[in-house]
C-alpha cells in the first residue's frame, strides 16, 4: 500500500506546474500546498479506507470528486474521498483537448440527460468562474445558414430554445453585416447569447484545490488495472465496499485501496473500468472519435464571438466552427476522423483540405495559407452512428447505477457538452448514491 501512498500528489504535481506558477495558484485558488496523508491498508478493514473513490481527473471526475468530499461541510459523518488518475496530471485528456466552450445546450432535445444537465451545469459553471475569477468570457454565438433548408434547421433550433427559456435571437442580415462584416450569411443568423469559453485548465486548477482543501486526496499515475466488488456470502455486489487495484510507472507493484462506493468518470477509459466490472452481458464496445483543430495565425479577419454552421441531423459533431480563446485568438474544428487508439493525440491533418472548404462558406475572406493543424481530442462514443443533435442517431450521457450492483457509479460516453455539464454531473452523482432531491435529475 506504501506504493499507493506515494503516488497522494502535492498541488504542484497535479498539474505538472512550475514552482512559481504553483505559488501563485496557491494564493489565486487557496490551494492548500500539501495534500493530507492517509495511511492505506493492505487488508480489508471493517471500514474501508475511504468513503468514495472517483476513477478518472478530468473536469468530471473532479467535480465529481469536488461535490463528495465537501458534503463533509454539512454532514456529520467523516468523509473521505479519493481520485485516482492515470496520468500524472490531472486534465489531460478530452477535459483541456476541446474549444473550450460554455453550451447553451440547444441541440439535444427536450428529455434528454445532455439537454438537462448542461443547462444547469451552464449556470453553475458561470457563477463558479465569477465567483472565483476564473477566466471566461459570455461572448456568444452565431448559427449561420446559408440556404433554405439550413434556415429551417435553425428555425427547429430557436423553436427548442424558446421551449426551453434558452435565449435566442434572429439577428437581421443587415444587422449581421454591420456587427460581423467578415462572416458570410445568405439565409439568416441566430444568435446564443448564454454560449461562452472558458479557461478549462484555470477551471480545473479551482476544483482540485477546492477538493484538496477540503480534505480530498488525489493520487496520480494510478492505472486502474482491476477491481473487486465485495459483500458477504455470494452477494460479491459492491455490498461490502470495492477494492480498487492500481499500477504505476515503470512497472511499479500492484496497490489497493477499498473504498464504500465506486464512481467511474474516467473518460475514453471509462468502458475498460465498467466491463472489468459488469458481467458480458452488460459490456459496452468503445468507439473514439477524433478532432483536429486548427490555428489561425493571420490577423484578419478575426469575428468577436463564436461561429456555427447550421447543424446537420445525424451527423458526429456540429460541423468545422470558429472559436476564440481568452486571448482573442481564432481557431477553427474540430472535424470528425473514426480511431481505434484512443492516446493516439497525433493530429492527422487528413481534413484540413475540407475544413477550408468548411469555413469558407461562413468565412469568405479566410486567408488558406494561415490555417495550420494544431491539436486535436478524442471523444468517447457509444457508437459510430452517433450524432451530437437530436434525431436521427443521437446518444444521450450515460450515467446509471447498474443493475446488480450496489454503491457503483458508472458514467460512460461523456462527450460534448461534457466540460459545460461537469458541475451539475457532480450533483446528480450525489442524487444516484444518496437522493439529493435539488440535483438536476
Amino acid at each position: 500500500m506504501t506504493t499507493l501512498f506515494r503516488r497522494v500528489a502535492t498541488v504542484r504535481q497535479v498539474f505538472n506546474i512550475a514552482p512559481s506558477l504553483s505559488t501563485t495558484l496557491t494564493s489565486q485558488y487557496a490551494i492548500l500546498p500539501q495534500l493530507s496523508s492517509r495511511l492505506f491498508s493492505t487488508t480489508l478493514r471493517p471500514c474501508a479506507d475511504f468513503t468514495h473513490a472517483i476513477i478518472g481527473g478530468g473536469a468530471v471526475g473532479l467535480s465529481i470528486a469536488n461535490r463528495l468530499q465537501n458534503r463533509s461541510s454539512t454532514h456529520s459523518t467523516p468523509i473521505s474521498t479519493l481520485l485516482l488518475e492515470r496520468h500524472s496530471s490531472v486534465g489531460t485528456e478530452t477535459s483541456s483537448r476541446n474549444s473550450e466552450v460554455i453550451h447553451a445546450g440547444l441541440y439535444y432535445g427536450p428529455d434528454s440527460l445532455k439537454t438537462r444537465l448542461c443547462l444547469s451545469g451552464k449556470q453553475l459553471l458561470y457563477d463558479l468562474c465569477s465567483k472565483h475569477d476564473i477566466p471566461h468570457k459570455r461572448c456568444g454565438k452565431w448559427i449561420v445558414a446559408q440556404d433554405s433548408e439550413q434556415h429551417e434547421a435553425l428555425e427547429k433550433v430557436h423553436s427548442f430554445a424558446q421551449e426551453m427559456g434558452i435565449p435566442t435571437r434572429w439577428v437581421g442580415l443587415e444587422e449581421a453585416r454591420e456587427l460581423e462584416p467578415s462572416i458570410r450569411a445568405r439565409e439568416a443568423v441566430l444568435e446564443s447569447g448564454s454560449t461562452g469559453i472558458v479557461d478549462s485548465h484555470s477551471f480545473m486548477q479551482y476544483l482540485v484545490g477546492d477538493f484538496s482543501e477540503a480534505g480530498g486526496d488525489v493520487a496520480l499515475n494510478s492505472d486502474v488495472v482491476r477491481i473487486e466488488a465485495l459483500g458477504t456470502g455470494n452477494a460479491q455486489d459492491g455490498s461490502g465496499g470495492w477494492r480498487i487495484w492500481t499500477s504505476g510507472k515503470d512497472g511499479e507493484e500492484e496497490s489497493s485501496v477499498t473504498a464504500e462506493t465506486l464512481i467511474n468518470a474516467a473518460g475514453l477509459q471509462a468502458f475498460t473500468i465498467q466491463n472489468m466490472i459488469l458481467p458480458e452481458s452488460q459490456h459496452r464496445q468503445p468507439y473514439y472519435c477524433k478532432g483536429s483543430y486548427y490555428s489561425y495565425s493571420s490577423s484578419t479577419p478575426k469575428p468577436k464571438r463564436l461561429i456555427y454552421p447550421a447543424p446537420i441531423p445525424g451527423h458526429g459533431g456540429l460541423g468545422t466552427h470558429l472559436t476564440i480563446d481568452m486571448a482573442g485568438q481564432v481557431r477553427f474544428g474540430p472535424d470528425v476522423e473514426w480511431v481505434d487508439d484512443p492516446t493516439d493525440y497525433t493530429p492527422s491533418g487528413k481534413g484540413l483540405a475540407q475544413a477550408l472548404d468548411d469555413i469558407e462558406t461562413y468565412l469568405p475572406g479566410l486567408r488558406r495559407e494561415d490555417v495550420h493543424v494544431d491539436y486535436c481530442g478524442i471523444r468517447p462514443k457509444l457508437s459510430r452512428q452517433s450524432a451530437q443533435v437530436h434525431g436521427k442517431n443521437f446518444t444521450d450521457f450515460v450515467i446509471e447505477k447498474p443493475e446488480g450492483t450496489v454503491g457503483f457509479v458508472n458514467l460512460v460516453g461523456i462527450e460534448s457538452p461534457g466540460l459545460t455539464s461537469s458541475l451539475a454531473i457532480g450533483e446528480y452523482v450525489e442524487a444516484l448514491l444518496y437522493g439529493d432531491k435539488k440535483a438536476p435529475v
